[in-house]
């Protein structure tokens, strides 16, 4: 047997999206970083619109940024479509209402709530709210959509064929 007639078969199992620890660490880290650019931003236009306004810029900026790197990175679901981008932004608003709904919860039991309380009570909503995005976001908005079962991983057998001194990759799903 030469060289020319042989056939290298290789399979390969590639989840069609990353694993949960995976996605969820990419999504704090997108969802992070654009949390710090957003809250920049927010003081750069704060000197030259008011707060109000440069905070809805910013809130919509950041949030249509921060879909289309979640949809892309954590979820690996390539470009969000329009329908994503308005699924994302309602689970922002829903986190919104949770994160101040607990603060008005907390100043209705407490007058005079300390800033470690504050900060602790708002911190604790964010993270339950921001795991019920992710949840949201990885299970409905950019589940995977698979010809087969759903939730079931592709498989993918690649063939290398060396015919007449040229190599082929001949891959079939």
């Amino acid at each position: 047997m030469n060289n020319r007639s042989r056939v290298a078969e290789q399979n390969t199992t590639q989840p069609s999206t990353p694993g949960t620890v995976a996605s969820f660490a990419r999504f704090v880290v997108f969802g992070g970083g654009t949390g710090l650019a957003s809250s920049a931003a927010l003081v750069a236009l704060s000197g030259h619109l008011p707060i109000p306004v440069a905070n809805a810029i910013v809130t919509v900026a950041g949030t249509i940024l921060a879909t289309e790197l979640h949809s892309r990175f954590a979820f690996r679901a390539g470009r969000a479509d329009l329908k994503a981008h308005f699924q994302a932004g309602g689970s922002a608003a829903v986190a919104y209402l949770f994160t101040t709904a607990a603060m008005l919860g907390l100043h209705a039991v407490q007058a005079a709530p300390s800033i470690m309380v504050e900060q602790g009570t708002y911190l604790v909503a964010s993270g339950i709210a921001g795991l019920a995005r992710f949840a949201f976001l990885r299970l409905a908005v950019f589940a995977p959509k698979s010809a087969g079962k759903a939730g079931s991983p592709t498989t993918v057998t690649a063939t290398r064929t060396r015919a007449l001194g040229r190599d082929a990759l001949v891959a079939a799903a």
